[in-house]
Formats: structure tokens, sequence, C-alpha cells
């Protein structure tokens, strides 16, 4: 089992940013919704922590506070773009120093978390908007999870 040690600091927080990266890629995919969006980002990682113990990696990631500085692109494309990056590293960080089980978690964790995103606020009459769904196959593709 990989644990926090395993990852130098720069590492980790590329990890422990990748989740709420997906999240803003989906909340600034379609207008509106951002708080009940950002609240579903919240009761994601509140849920994985109840599922404690599949995956020692998962649990470390999930007992930290959702967090990512937004604030420093300037345009929602430029954010869209560097968290695509940021979350493909991610996927290539936790591929090279954990377990292919654990990359699976991450991977799984990450989805999971962006279709919660997606579906917290209803577009029309249609859970999920098109964009939000393109965003989440965008997220798919940067963590090397076939679509």
């Amino acid at each position: 089992m990989t644990s926090k040690a395993e990852f130098e600091d720069a590492e980790w927080t590329v990890v422990l940013e990748g989740p709420p990266s997906a999240g803003m890629i989906v909340i600034t995919a379609a207008k509106g919704g951002s708080f009940r969006e950002t609240w579903a980002m919240s009761k994601a990682y509140t849920e994985a922590r109840k599922a404690h113990g599949s995956s020692e990696l998962l649990d470390e990631i999930v007992s930290s506070k959702p967090e990512m500085d937004h604030t420093k692109y300037h345009t929602p494309a430029e954010l869209r773009t560097r968290c695509l990056q940021h979350l493909s590293d991610a996927a290539r960080i936790v591929g090279t120093k954990g377990t292919p089980d654990e990359l699976a978690a991450y991977r799984g964790f990450v989805v999971d978390l962006a279709g919660r995103v997606a579906e917290a606020h209803s577009e029309g009459r249609v859970a999920v908007s098109a964009p939000e769904s393109d965003a989440i196959d965008e997220i798919k593709v940067a963590l090397g999870v076939a679509k």
C-alpha cells in the first residue's frame, strides 16, 4: 500500500489538487449552480471518507480538504487547459508511485466527483448538460480512462 510518505511534497500537492481541479472544470463548463456544485464536491469527499479502508492512498487524499486556487487563471479556457494538464500529471504521479489498483481508485474517485458536480445543478430538464458531459469526457482522457 502506498502512503503520502512515498511522494515528494510537490508531487503530493499535485495529487491532492487533482479532484478539485476536475470539479472546477465541470463547474465552469456551464453557467449557474456553482454553490450546489461546490457542495456536491465536498459531499463526494465526505462519502469517500466513509468508505475508509479500501485504499490507504485514497483515504489520505480524501482526508484533506479539497482546495485549489482558481484565482490564478485569467479565463475559463485557461482554467480548463491547465486543470486538464494538472489531472494528467496527477494520474502519472499516482501511476508511478502507487499500485495499479490505487491508480484505478484515484481515477474512479475523480470521475465520480466530476459526475456528482455535474448532476448537482440540472440544466433545464437535463441532469447533465452537454458542456458538462464534454468536460467529463475531457477529464477521463486527461486521467487516461477510456471513454
